[in-house]
């Protein structure tokens, strides 16, 4: 809880800390990676850097938070810190990190505001600083000891056994564990980072989604890949394609992620695109498990032709005792495979009757779960019952409206 000598100064001045957190992010990187180029080196995901996107996402958090604790002083904006410390478990961030990320922003934020950074000023967000930090810092200490690992212990060696082309743009890769420590199974719905190898000798992290239910031997996830032969945004989807065969290793985190399935209600999932991956996963789950529940997959793609893990989400689907599959396919509604419904053009949930009590999972293009969110809470659904996953940076922070 903030302090009641930093709140009126947090409520002053949070308008002009919002409208420059973006050039306050933008110069912590700059500052932080002249300083600490080794964070380079396995950490950060240069792409997001590149894009803008991670410093978007840095100053949308802090603004967030800080507002919380403004506007909500007794309670902690919990979805906000799940996300960001599961991300930050997947790639073994440590305590000590976070001083470091303090000495630069409270530089940063020094460098663009300049003397009104009164020495007041400095202590109120300071004390938003910590709070936010000791928050993440507890969460995932407390995610790492669930692991049984410690946060250099997060990565390990697997080989890889299959790769499979799914369309023209997304291969599927099964992986193997060989080594003799204990693997605990994710939960369904969760991801992995990969770490690979750049030609500069950087190890570059991405996060991909478990596309099956996982026996703690074998795991598989999609890789969609980035077009721009040479940007640092398509580099590492690149490589997996090209590069990465049967046989060869891959360092990987264990899982992580907050978006997990419920397994006692009903489900609801709408994905487009890529967004399949995190819903086969958990579909898988429900059908090795036997589910008895209704279970609702709608899926939006171009045509039958580009909808990755067709035929494994079709079979699971059908394996249900209480399974529907409805899909949209922009350029007509024509599919060869046994769906309960086919329609044309961007999804619509008027097509469709849903269950009712259900939790509904979100993934795809950000236009995309807007518009479904939105209706879901037209008719009636509660926030608590939306989930959703975004790939990279969390942009949206849909949860803390």
């Amino acid at each position: 809880m903030l302090s009641e000598k930093s709140r009126p100064v947090i409520e002053a001045t949070l308008p002009v800390v919002g409208e420059n957190i973006g050039a306050i992010a933008e110069r912590f990187y700059t500052h932080l990676f002249g300083e600490h180029p080794e964070l380079q080196d396995g950490v950060f995901n240069r792409g997001n850097q590149a894009e803008g996107t991670q410093q978007q996402a840095l100053a949308g958090s802090v603004a967030v938070f800080a507002s919380a604790l403004v506007n909500h002083p007794d309670r902690l904006p919990e979805q906000l810190l799940n996300r960001v410390a599961h991300k930050h478990a997947s790639l073994g961030i440590t305590a000590a990190q976070y001083q470091v990320v303090h000495d630069h922003l409270f530089w940063a934020i020094v460098d663009v505001l300049g003397d009104a950074v009164t020495p007041e000023v400095a202590a109120a967000w300071e004390e938003v600083y910590w709070l936010m930090a000791w928050a993440l810092i507890n969460q995932e200490r407390g995610l790492y000891s669930a692991r049984g690992v410690r946060p250099e212990t997060v990565w390990r060696e697997w080989e890889v056994v299959d790769k499979r082309p799914e369309t023209d743009d997304v291969v599927v890769f099964t992986v193997k564990r060989i080594d003799d420590r204990l693997v605990k199974t994710s939960l369904p719905g969760q991801y992995v980072t990969v770490q690979v190898l750049v030609p500069e000798g950087l190890r570059q992290p991405r996060q991909y989604s478990l596309t099956r239910a996982d026996d703690g031997e074998h795991r598989s996830f999609a890789v969609k890949r980035v077009h721009g032969d040479g940007k640092p945004d398509g580099e590492v989807s690149n490589l997996l394609h090209e590069s990465v065969d049967v046989g060869d290793t891959l360092t990987m985190s264990l899982p992580f992620g907050d978006v997990v399935l419920d397994d006692s209600r009903p489900a609801v999932f709408a994905s487009a695109g890529i967004g399949i991956t995190p819903m086969a996963g958990m579909i898988s789950h429900l059908t090795a498990a036997g589910s008895h529940l209704d279970v609702t997959l709608l899926h939006a793609d171009v045509d039958e032709s580009s909808w990755a893990l067709r035929q494994q989400v079709v079979s699971d689907v059908r394996g249900l005792e209480s399974g529907q599959l409805h899909v949209w396919f922009e350029r007509g509604a024509e599919c060869s495979l046994p769906v309960d419904g086919v329609h044309e053009g961007v999804m619509d949930l008027s097509e469709v009757d849903l269950p009712d009590e259900a939790v509904y999972y979100l993934c795809g293009p950000l236009p995309f779960m807007k518009a479904v969110r939105q209706t879901l809470l037209d008719r009636g659904v509660t926030p608590r019952d939306i989930q959703y996953e975004v790939f990279g940076p969390d942009l949206w922070q849909a949860d803390a409206d």
